[in-house]
């Protein structure tokens, strides 16, 4: 004969061996879920570096630049076409600071790597991403004082280039990394 003990024991043997199996599900399904997220980071901070056109962001920002465009046009008109190319620097600056986002992102999750070389390397990457978003903040400062003010001469912002191609050179160079069991994404 069973007695009510016995199956109140057994039913919260059950219960228990019901949680842990759902606990176990969701801890496998999230992780998984990272894992996917840390892929998609690491192509999607790969295609913000590569989709961004320096050449013509440096263009955009140069100071001899502004220097010839200053000699040759009228004063309006030099007002006019600078105003325009603040707003267009502008938005490479906001595009790269979206970039460096997402560099941040696959630099932390390079950090978690078991492989020593990758998890360097992902800490290079952090820190080139914290100094790339604060020069593309300070740029963006120094630009929209330009759309406001474009008489005023600025320095250009090679810092911002310099730090974007040292970033994106990194990038690159992490996410030839495998991605396997000891690669860029930890398992």
């Amino acid at each position: 004969m069973i007695s009510t003990t016995m199956i109140a024991a057994w039913t919260l043997v059950a219960v228990a061996f019901f949680a842990l199996v759902i606990l176990l599900y969701v801890a496998l399904r999230s992780r998984a879920r990272r894992l996917d997220l840390e892929k998609a980071d690491l192509e999607k901070a790969v295609q913000a570096f590569r989709s961004l056109d320096i050449e013509a962001f440096r263009n955009l920002v140069d100071s001899a630049e502004d220097a010839f465009l200053r000699d040759n046009l009228s004063p309006k008109k030099f007002r006019e076409i600078k105003r325009q190319r603040a707003w267009a620097a502008l938005i490479y600056a906001r595009e790269a600071g979206r970039a460096a986002t997402a560099l941040a992102r696959v630099g932390q999750a390079a950090q978690r790597s078991s492989d020593p070389k990758i998890a360097a390397s992902g800490i290079q990457v952090a820190e080139n991403a914290f100094r790339l978003r604060l020069l593309t903040i300070s740029a963006s400062l120094r630009l929209l004082t330009g759309i406001l003010l474009p008489d005023w001469s600025s320095r250009s912002l090679p810092p911002l280039v310099d730090q974007y191609e040292r970033a994106a050179e990194t990038l690159f160079r992490l996410s030839r990394f495998p991605s396997g069991r000891h690669g860029l994404i930890p398992r």
